[in-house]
């Protein structure tokens, strides 16, 4: 990966392109009659976040395999509820709905046209794809993502900060450290401990039984970090609850393994990628055709003016 140092944005695209499928009418087609209202709804956001942002660099992060094996190792049910299809040679198929999985490889494909990186890296999920680039960026992050796991990476002595969507991307909650511990009680570092300890059905983390979101940011305020609390699980003296202390005892083998599986990977091996914000499209023929073909129209113009400008 080449040296990032001015502002980077960082989309995890996924959440996005969902957002944008349930966001926009499913009425827009293309001239086949295909719908492409993911397609066109996340060229409407990247253009949105360009002019409102104005990043120096762009990256597309993708999940190159939504369920890691190594993830599901450590925690079977992680994600189960998801599963379309097991495979046991390649990533499990995820529930997709019908009509949204026939444009992810559209979108894919006006993505490199454009010349905005697309970077998914196998055998890990975007949220890694995105811990790693911002481990590695010189200067600040901006994360757009409707996912809250990566709020873990928020920390505003580096000018990380997740923007997340409350209404399409053109109202976005700007998530800093004081957003953080208004409505949580965490830092960003400590939102990771949170998130294990009380757990998440949407990922299929069970969580610790009886602690729930309250309970683990007051643990958390108390005794620092996950390490703290379980020390404290050995020590008479730390003022547990006997409830909490038996909870968290039953949960030590739960415990031992989910700070792997919730916190986001920082040494994915990433691609050496052109991550600048591009002023002219890569392949302009190729992107004409599949305008064309998909009938991209005023989303695609708009976001190739913003672009040059």
């Amino acid at each position: 990966m080449r040296d990032v140092t001015g502002r980077l944005m960082l989309l995890d695209t996924a959440s996005l392109y969902f957002r944008a499928y349930f966001g926009v009418p499913d009425s827009v087609k293309a001239p086949d009659g295909t719908p492409v209202n993911a397609v066109r709804g996340l060229l409407d956001f990247i253009d949105r976040l360009v002019k409102d942002h104005r990043p120096d660099s762009l990256v597309a992060c993708m999940d190159a395999d939504w369920r890691p094996g190594w993830r599901v190792e450590l925690i079977p049910s992680y994600k189960a509820h998801r599963v379309a299809e097991a495979r046991a040679g390649g990533p499990d198929a995820e529930e997709v709905p019908d009509t949204l999985s026939p444009q992810v490889p559209v979108i894919e494909q006006v993505l490199d046209a454009l010349g905005i990186a697309r970077v998914g890296v196998a055998e890990y999920e975007a949220d890694d794809v995105i811990g790693t680039f911002t481990a590695r960026a010189k200067g600040p992050v901006d994360i757009v993502t409707g996912d809250r796991d990566l709020y873990q990476l928020v920390d505003d002595a580096r000018g990380v900060r997740v923007l997340y969507p409350l209404k399409g991307v053109g109202t976005l909650q700007l998530t800093d450290e004081a957003v953080l511990r208004e409505k949580y009680g965490v830092d960003g570092s400590g939102y990771a401990d949170l998130a294990l300890l009380r757990g998440d059905p949407s990922d299929g983390l069970p969580g610790v039984p009886g602690i729930g979101e309250k309970t683990a940011a007051k643990l958390l305020d108390r005794f620092g970090d996950l390490a703290g609390i379980m020390a404290a699980v050995d020590d008479p003296a730390a003022g547990l609850t006997p409830s909490q202390r038996r909870r968290l005892d039953e949960a030590r083998s739960y415990v031992a393994v989910a700070p792997r599986v919730v916190r986001v990977a920082g040494d994915v091996p990433l691609p050496d990628v052109d991550t600048a914000l591009p002023d002219a499209p890569r392949d302009p023929a190729g992107l004409e055709e599949l305008a064309a073909r998909w009938g991209l129209g005023g989303s695609l113009q708009r976001l190739l003016a913003t672009l040059r400008a």
